[in-house]
């Protein structure tokens, strides 16, 4: 599954406002709210279900990454989107480090073959330590959209 099938170019943010988990969590629902990717409505009970996932682990994988994702009745079809902070955003990450990309996941409860299939194609990228780095480095929409089509050209020549 290439990144481009699921994430939402119209709900990235490269320069998140938040300080916090809980407020990067929020933003990043937002935002997908925002690009029509979710319903208004179902804004609050995806963020509190975000929050309360991360409270059972924290999904803040290190180097700077934290991939919060749940499983949502409420959506139709898995969704993405990537939030940067420049300052860094403690979530209790396994290395102790602050997150700098929150790349943020929702997937329906009755398509867990796709949602195996997109955390796999997001942290078979995310293992590349020049992804993580242009990553950090993005400072634009666009700049994280070109990332994630030349991520998934090289996906799709055996790169990866």
């Amino acid at each position: 599954m290439n990144l481009c099938d699921f994430m939402a170019p119209e709900a990235i943010r490269p320069k998140l406002q938040a300080e916090s988990r809980n407020e990067a969590i929020s933003e990043l629902v937002q935002a997908l709210a925002d690009a029509k990717c979710i319903q208004d409505k179902d804004v609050e009970s995806i963020t509190q279900a975000v929050i309360e996932r991360e409270e059972q682990g924290s999904t803040g994988i290190g180097k700077g990454i934290a991939v919060p994702h749940i499983k949502h009745a409420s959506v139709k079809k898995i969704v993405g989107t990537i939030g940067c902070s420049k300052e860094g955003i403690d979530f209790s990450s396994l290395d102790k480090a602050p997150v700098y990309s929150v790349l943020l996941l929702i997937s329906p409860p009755n398509q867990p073959d796709q949602h195996l299939e997109a955390m796999e194609s997001l942290f078979a990228h995310l293992q590349q330590d020049m992804f993580r780095k242009f990553l950090r480095q993005a400072d634009t929409t666009e700049a994280v959209v070109d990332l994630l089509k030349e991520a998934d050209e090289s996906h799709k020549s055996g790169n990866i």
